[in-house]
């Protein structure tokens, strides 16, 4: 709030306080004449009117009322906020802070989400003989809290988070066989993540399936893992401009050539061979789908030669992505949910993914942006 708006507000406050104590103490001063049967001589319908005290218990809730409104704004930052945070304080990462509705809304949720990360200590990691993972997590957080708190944190600091990351991958995969954890994992997920993968997270155009065996970063715990907690992001350049139009209809129909959807396709054969020449120029498909076109998950690229497609693998859905580009992005989840949720929504996807083994991907050959537009854990 700025300091107009907290100083016109705490200025009106203090003139209405002071205009209602001001009536308040005139009225208990006023002494009006009183007629010898003790009224005013003041009456109406038959009915006078006497000039009785007030009850004590009124004043005294009344006065009490009011320096309670004094202690009040002594406490809290309600007398011009942006300059007073008051008196009163919480706990918040393990810090004292001035309270603030924010701040208690912090303090809240971290005691709630100790009450959490207790009972998947003792009820969830214990019975799934995963306890292991509870040093990790205790040395992750740490870590977490030191790149939050620093200015300049270590340059390998994210490095380190990210190999402790990795580490919880085989608890994970014990997490995905206990029915308690999947259990938990579920409802994190209709919570989180089927606004976009659907409520069966067989997802859909432009959001990837996570129950069959095609990933585009890597189906392994520890790539899910790694997904879940940075986010991804993912992004085909436009060609359009580069290839021209007899470009981008070569190229589509030597993709379409060698996809899994080719059946039911009358392929231009010239186009085919004109296609895979531009496709393997040095600069670019082969940058990043490889030489064999089967992707690779370092950077995200999908496999062309397969029949999973994340906007659609027909002839002109194909063109289309060639001139236009796709981007998207999925968003990190580590500040959202923390590392435990984090854990169980790990096993949950992991439980529902084919683990049917696909052909290793290429080896990228440098770090240029994939070509899919969803940056995603499939």
């Amino acid at each position: 709030m700025t300091f107009f708006w907290s100083s016109w507000i705490t200025i009106l406050s203090i003139m209405c306080w002071a205009a209602i104590l001001g009536v308040l103490l005139m009225v208990l001063k006023y002494k009006p004449e009183l007629e010898e049967d003790g009224t005013t001589g003041h009456a109406y319908d038959g009915i006078k009117e006497y000039d009785k005290p007030l009850p004590k218990w009124w004043l005294v809730i009344f006065f009490g009322s009011i320096v309670w409104g004094i202690a009040y704004w002594v406490f809290f930052p309600a007398i011009f906020p942006s300059k007073w945070d008051g008196i009163a304080t919480v706990e918040v990462d393990g810090e004292t802070v001035p309270w603030s509705s924010k701040n208690e809304l912090y303090s809240e949720l971290e005691s709630n989400n100790k009450v959490f990360t207790d009972n998947f200590e003792q009820n969830i990691l214990a019975k799934a003989d995963a306890s292991g993972a509870t040093s990790t997590l205790a040395t992750l957080a740490e870590m977490q809290a030191t790149m939050r708190h620093s200015d300049n944190p270590p340059a390998d600091l994210q490095t380190q988070i990210d190999e402790k990351v990795a580490d919880l991958a085989p608890y994970v995969e014990k997490l995905s066989e206990n029915p308690n954890a999947l259990k938990v994992g579920s409802r994190l997920f209709l919570q989180n993540c089927s606004v976009c993968h659907g409520s069966n997270a067989k997802g859909a155009t432009g959001y990837p399936n996570l129950t069959d065996n095609d990933w585009l970063y890597g189906g392994a715990p520890e790539n899910i893992l790694t997904t879940l907690h940075n986010g991804r992001v993912g992004g085909m350049a436009a060609w359009r401009d580069q290839l021209g139009e007899d470009g981008i209809r070569a190229v589509s129909e030597y993709v379409l050539s060698i996809s899994g959807n080719q059946p039911g396709y009358d392929l231009d054969q010239t186009k085919v061979a004109q296609g895979k020449v531009i496709f393997n120029e040095p600069t670019n498909c082969v940058l990043c789908h490889g030489e064999d076109a089967k992707g690779m998950n370092s950077t995200g690229a999908p496999n062309l030669t397969d029949n999973t497609w994340l906007y659609g693998g027909d002839r002109e859905t194909i063109r289309e992505t060639l001139r236009y580009g796709r981007a998207g992005v999925m968003p990190e989840w580590q500040t959202k949910l923390g590392n435990e949720r984090i854990m169980l929504l790990a096993a949950y996807v992991y439980s529902l993914s084919d683990k049917t083994a696909q052909p290793a991907k290429a080896a990228p050959a440098t770090t240029e942006v994939p070509e899919t537009a969803e940056a995603t854990a499939n």
